[in-house]
C-alpha cells in the first residue's frame, strides 16, 4: 500500500506529506540541566519563583525616602545596602542609605538616585536632579513571576535556555528521550573510511557524514555499517533497524540500477510514500513507513545525500521531537555575482558564498563546479543557492533566493 503518489514531486509538497503524517515521541526522561544541552523540553516549564525574587537597585547610588525627594539640604548616609548584605539598621529622618546595584531595596525607600546625580559632601550627599518614585528600583517578579511559564514544550536547550533555568534554581527538566536512528550504506563498491581501496572502490563518506549530522542534531546513532548488494543481506539489515530505531536512514540503492533493491525491500517490508523528487540533486530520494519506525532513503551521489538530508531529514527529525521552531534558516534574497547555470525543470540547491558588498547589499556568488558528486563544494559555501523549479541560467547582477547554513553545515 502506498501512503500517496509516488511520482515526481516538488520538494514542498514532499516535505509537506511526509511532515504531516509524522506524531511527536512522547517518551521523556528527566536530567539535570548540566547535562540537558541540546536536548528538547518534553512538557513546558514554570518558573518556581519571582525574578528578581525581591526589589532591589538597578544603579549605584542613594536609596530615598518620598519625603526626601525634594530636599536640597544634604542628607546624611544612615548605612549601606550590598548585593547579599541588605541594609537592616535603623534608618532616621532625613538620610539615605548608601545602595549597590544589586541590592535590596530598603524597607520605605522609594526610590534610588544614582551617584552620578549626587554631590558628596563632609556631613553627607546632596541630590543634584529630580527624583520619580520607583525610578531605578528593579521589583520583585518585573522579569519573570512565579508561576509563570519560561519555556514550552519543544524547546530545544542551549546556551539562552539553560543559564534561565539555573537562574531559577531548577536543577533537573524533563526532556523527549533522545531519537535513535539507524543508518547504513549499500553498494559493494563501498570501502570504510580509513581502510584501503581496491580496484573500483570509493570510501563510505555519506554514512560518516550523516552519524556527524544526526550527532549534531542529538541522536542516538545506531551504525549498521556497510550492506551488500544482494536482498537478503538488505533483507536483514531492514529487519535489524526497524527493530531498534524511530528512524531508518540508508544511503544508496534507491536509483534504477539493476543492483539496486532498497525500493523492493521497502515495498515488501513497509509501505512508500514518494520516491522521486523535482529537485537537484536529490531526485533519488526515498520517504516511507516500516513496521515501527520511518524510513528515509538518500541518494548515493554524497553532495545529493547531503541535500535531502538537510532539506527532509532534518526537519522530519524536527518534528518527531516535537521541535517548535523551524529545522530550516529563513531564506534572504542577494544579487548574483557571477552566472549561475541552470536548466528548467527541478528545483536546485547549488553552493554558494554570501556576502554584503560597500554598499550593504547582500551579494552571492557559486562555489564552482556543482556536480553532485564534488563534495568539497560544502567546505567552500556558506549557503545554498535555491534556484526555483522553471528558472533558467541567471545572468550577474539578477536577484536569487539564498539559504544560510546552520549548525548542521558549520553554518
Amino acid at each position: 500500500m502506498e501512503l500517496f503518489t509516488a511520482g515526481l514531486i516538488s520538494l514542498e509538497d514532499a516535505r509537506a506529506k511526509m511532515l504531516a503524517q509524522i506524531t511527536p515521541l512522547a517518551d521523556s526522561e528527566a536530567v539535570a540541566i548540566t547535562a540537558a544541552a541540546g536536548r528538547i523540553t518534553a512538557e513546558a516549564v514554570v518558573s518556581p519563583l519571582d525574578v528578581p525574587p525581591f526589589a532591589n537597585s538597578a544603579m549605584d547610588g542613594y536609596a530615598l525616602r518620598t519625603e526626601d525627594f525634594a530636599n536640597k539640604q544634604p542628607l546624611s548616609v544612615a548605612g549601606k545596602a550590598f548585593a547579599g548584605a541588605p541594609f537592616t539598621g535603623e534608618w532616621p529622618a532625613g538620610s539615605c542609605i548608601r545602595i549597590m546595584t544589586g541590592a535590596p531595596i530598603p524597607a520605605g525607600a522609594a526610590a534610588v538616585v544614582m551617584q552620578e546625580q549626587t554631590e558628596s559632601l563632609e556631613d553627607g550627599v546632596r541630590i543634584l536632579a529630580d527624583v520619580t518614585a520607583g525610578q531605578n528600583i528593579r521589583l520583585a517578579g518585573e522579569d519573570i513571576r512565579q508561576g509563570a511559564s519560561v519555556l514550552a514544550a519543544g524547546v530545544k536547550l542551549g546556551a539562552a535556555e539553560l543559564p534561565l533555568l539555573a537562574s531559577l534554581g531548577i536543577r533537573q527538566i524533563r526532556v523527549l528521550r533522545k531519537l535513535r536512528v539507524a543508518v547504513f550504506s549499500t553498494g559493494d563498491e563501498l570501502q570504510p573510511v580509513g581502510e584501503p581501496l581496491a580496484a573500483g572502490q570509493i570510501y563510505d563518506t555519506n554514512r560518516f557524514a550523516v552519524r556527524l549530522m544526526l550527532e549534531t542534531l542529538g541522536c542516538e546513532v545506531i551504525d549498521l555499517g556497510i550492506i551488500k548488494d544482494q536482498p537478503e543481506a538488505l533483507r536483514a539489515a531492514f529487519l535489524q533497524a526497524d527493530a531498534q530505531a524511530d528512524v531508518v536512514i540508508s544511503s544508496g540503492g534507491v536509483s534504477v540500477g539493476e543492483a539496486d533493491y532498497t525500493k523492493q525491500m521497502l515495498e515488501e517490508l513497509g509501505e512508500i510514500g514518494f520516491w522521486k523528487l523535482a529537485m537537484k540533486p536529490g531526485k533519488p530520494f526515498a520517504f516511507g513507513r516500516l513496521a515501527n519506525s520511518w524510513f528515509c532513503g538518500l541518494p548515493g551521489n554524497p553532495v545529493s545525500a547531503a541535500v535531502t538530508f538537510y532539506q527532509l531529514v532534518q526537519p522530519l527529525l524536527a518534528r518527531l521531537t516535537g521541535q517548535q521552531a523551524d529545522a530550516l534558516p529563513p531564506r534572504m534574497r542577494a544579487r548574483a555575482s557571477g552566472v549561475l547555470k541552470k536548466s528548467p525543470g527541478r528545483l536546485d540547491f547549488q553552493r554558494g558564498i554570501f556576502s554584503r558588498n560597500a554598499d550593504g547589499d547582500l551579494q552571492v556568488i557559486s562555489t564552482g563546479h556543482q556536480g553532485s558528486h564534488v563534495f568539497s563544494s560544502f567546505s567552500q559555501a556558506n549557503c545554498f543557492i535555491v534556484l526555483e523549479r522553471e528558472r533558467g541560467t541567471v545572468q550577474p547582477g539578477e536577484w536569487v533566493e539564498i539559504e544560510p547554513f546552520n549548525a548542521l553545515l558549520g553554518g
